[in-house]
């Protein structure tokens, strides 16, 4: 029985791959694929519906329903049977439809006299294209030979639809990757560009799904397995050792390689007239049906792994590697799933923007696109299976929306922003060399923010005063094992001389939380962020810091050295900490090396326990940096990682402003100069509001000085201290509508 199923599958398939080959419309194709289906599955109706929109399917060819009802009936997502395998992805297999759950009767297509349903959804690899339908008077269920050899077919039409073979009039027939597309994301960077697509990992196309030769097929699938096999081994052999997350990924993808259930349901497609290739990524759909609708986030994440491994074995059988020869076109924008930040650096300075169908607000990546100033946007869907290399890509960072192939109109309204960020920027370019003396006659002082040595050049450019944050750990981040104190302390000495003498403040080693070395043994936290990082790490492995200090140190080679430690959360950590860099001293006297003609150790402080630490701390401390970041997450218990939260607390809610208000208070009395570092601080309604309590020293990105000092340079912030004071004896929960109010009265 097997067999001849197997044997009629394989004939079907065949008389499909050959009306394919003949000369004709889509129209014709997709007539003929129904009329085959129906006869070979033994049923009155087969029809396919194909989306027209996002929201709507579109019945696009019948045998045995009305005819006219052609290109006229259509549904929305989840309406009737046809829409609820599409929302579902789900097969719906009835012998009576009319008393099915969701049934819609459609009296245009004269339906009503088929009891029997079977629908199957048409996707590939997680992108929904329409549903597949067979119906029969007889009321009786399809069996699972019926079922699987539907979805074998489906998975054809599928394929054939991403090459393009069924392009024809209307909607639902439109060509694939050529129309207009809106995706929206969200902001991992501000910023904007035009630019043209570059994919990370170019798509694998699969042209010849169907197969003559059952056996040729497994033998080059079981060929191609075995390669990957051997891979993977190599691989997992070539893992650092300790690095639970590697051998995590790498014992998964080992275990998906050696699945002999895997590789039966390959077989099994290939059996029933599948190329090898067409096994694959059918497997490679099926379970992305499965597992993406699991409430298991372990099985969920899974998915990615086994994404990647057939991602790897259809590389092997098609031949198509990453290195498709094709040339990178000019303003690059990369489109990834996500993408290290080792591989990021790799395409340096060349890129003009970052879209990303996964990642986060604070991951590697990100760090990297803040450091290199271009716009990122994060959980872009579908961007990676919509985009092609070469196509023409608008990102609007400030919005979170992605315009893939934009029409005229959207390029000429985007031009119009763009020519408009230009006239900014000459504005700011103007104002570049000024103090920044506010109306009232306050002087405030702007740094930049740093992690790379190509952010150097910035700090002529931008205006800034110095660099307020240098971010040691990218350079542990992107290589495979630690770095060598000679290599720190030659890049350190390249940012001081880049530098020109203006202060840099270098912190010290921020790892930990959402920044994880492959090459140290990872911790299991049940919540890293508030776990093992930052100066948690260098106090229980002195001899990461000590290697740090002394690099620093020698980097300095008798300039002025300033180190900041991160993630301080009381007195005896910074004690603890600052003892480090006696010892490093110490041992550089003795080498006889020269000492920093003036050495500053200060401190983050970014957890609300330091701000409440001892007078004697404030005395003993050079400096304070308020990193907003991580103490507005930790003010409002609020993961800004998570969406769902991270934007619920306004950074100027009056709470939290007078609690740095008291920490400006605390850093008067004790004379300890005070500096705010974050994202809060590159934002101008947020800048005036931190100057406007005190708050004399910002440091953010390059690009934002610009804005904030254009903007403080006409606001008198004595008047916006009023105005934040007001709002607290009013009991408002934040002062930006107040703020925003006096701004625009003032024509700012």
């Amino acid at each position: 029985m097997v067999n001849s199923t197997e044997s009629e599958s394989r004939k079907l398939l065949g008389r499909l791959r050959d009306s394919m080959a003949e000369d004709g419309t889509g129209q014709t194709r997709l007539d003929t694929i129904t009329n085959l289906t129906a006869v070979s599955m033994d049923t009155e109706v087969c029809s396919i519906y194909l989306f027209r929109d996002e929201d709507t399917l579109e019945l696009c060819a019948t045998k045995g329903l009305n005819p006219e009802a052609v290109h006229k009936t259509r549904m929305r997502l989840g309406e009737g049977l046809v829409g609820r395998v599409a929302r579902s992805t789900q097969v719906v297999n009835t012998a009576n439809a009319p008393k099915e759950r969701g049934f819609r009767f459609m009296p245009e297509t004269g339906e009503e006299v088929f009891s029997s349903f079977l629908g199957v959804p048409i996707q590939r690899i997680g992108e929904m294209l329409g549903v597949l339908v067979i119906q029969s008077k007889d009321a009786r269920e399809f069996s699972e030979d019926a079922i699987y050899a539907l979805e074998v077919v489906a998975m054809v039409l599928a394929e054939m639809t991403e090459l393009g073979a069924f392009v024809g009039d209307g909607a639902a027939l439109s060509a694939r990757h050529q129309n207009p597309v809106l995706i929206r994301g969200t902001i991992g960077q501000e910023g904007a560009a035009d630019g043209y697509v570059w994919l990370h990992e170019p798509r694998v196309v699969v042209t010849n799904p169907i197969a003559d030769d059952p056996q040729r097929e497994l033998e080059r699938l079981n060929t191609a397995v075995e390669t990957l096999r051997l891979n993977v081994d190599t691989l997992v052999a070539r893992a650092v050792p300790g690095d639970k997350d590697q051998l995590e990924v790498l014992e998964a993808y080992r275990m998906f390689a050696n699945s002999k259930s895997w590789r039966q349901r390959m077989q099994e497609d290939i059996a029933r007239g599948l190329s090898a290739e067409a096994a694959v990524e059918k497997e490679q759909s099926n379970a992305h049906t499965r597992l993406s609708k699991s409430p298991d986030p372990y099985l969920r994440e899974r998915l990615n792994d086994l994404d990647d491994l057939s991602n790897r074995l259809l590389r092997i059988l098609t031949g198509q590697g990453s290195d498709t020869g094709s040339e990178m076109p000019d303003n690059p924008i990369l489109i990834a799933r996500n993408i290290g930040p080792g591989e990021l650096l790799e395409y340096g300075r060349k890129l003009k923007g970052l879209v990303l169908e996964e990642g986060s607000v604070g991951s590697h990546a990100a760090i990297v696109a803040r450091a290199l100033a271009i716009p990122l946007i994060i959980r872009a869907h579908r961007i990676t299976s919509e985009a092609l290399n070469g196509d023409h890509i608008v990102v609007d960072g400030d919005q979170a929306i992605v315009h893939l192939r934009p029409d005229d109109t959207v390029v000429a309204a985007f031009r119009d922003k763009m020519a408009m960020y230009v006239k900014a920027q000459e504005r700011y370019n103007s104002i570049r060399d000024l103090p920044t003396i506010t109306k009232c006659g306050q002087t405030l002082h702007l740094q930049m923010n740093a992690g790379l040595m190509a952010d150097l050049p910035s700090l002529q450019n931008s205006g800034a005063e110095g660099v307020g944050l240098f971010r040691t750990e990218l350079q542990f981040l992107i290589r495979n094992q630690m770095p060598k104190r000679q290599e720190l302390s030659a890049l350190y000495g390249r940012i001081l001389n880049a530098a020109k003498g203006k202060r840099v403040v270098f912190r010290t080693l921020d790892i930990g939380s959402d920044k994880v070395l492959q090459y140290m043994k990872p911790n299991d936290e049940p919540n890293p962020a508030l776990g093992w990082r930052a100066i948690r790490v260098g106090l229980d492995k002195p001899g990461i810091l000590r290697m740090q200090l002394q690099a620093l140190l020698r980097a300095a080679n008798g300039r002025k050295l300033t180190v900041m430690f991160p993630f301080v959360a009381q007195k005896e950590e910074f004690s603890a900490a600052k003892a480090e860099v006696k010892k490093a001293i110490e041992r550089e006297i003795r080498l006889g090396h020269p000492l920093p003609e003036q050495l500053e150790i200060g401190a983050m402080l970014e957890t609300p326990s330091l701000a409440y630490a001892p007078d004697k701390f404030f005395e003993e401390v050079d400096f304070l940096s308020i990193g907003g970041n991580d103490l507005k997450q930790f003010f409002f218990a609020a993961d800004r990682e998570n969406e769902r939260v991270r934007r619920r607390y306004d950074s100027l809610n009056v709470s939290f402003l007078t609690f740095l208000e008291n920490i400006v208070k605390r850093c008067r009395d004790t004379a300890t100069p005070l500096s705010f570092c974050g994202e809060d601080a590159g934002r101008p309604i947020e800048a005036v509001c931190l100057a406007a309590i005190g708050l004399e020293h910002l440091s953010m990105r390059a690009a934002s000085i610009g804005p904030v000092k254009h903007l403080l340079l006409r606001t008198n912030i004595v008047e916006v201290k009023a105005i934040i004071d007001a709002c607290r004896v009013r009991g408002d929960q934040s002062v930006r509508a107040a703020v925003m109010s006096y701004l625009n009265s003032e024509q700012l």
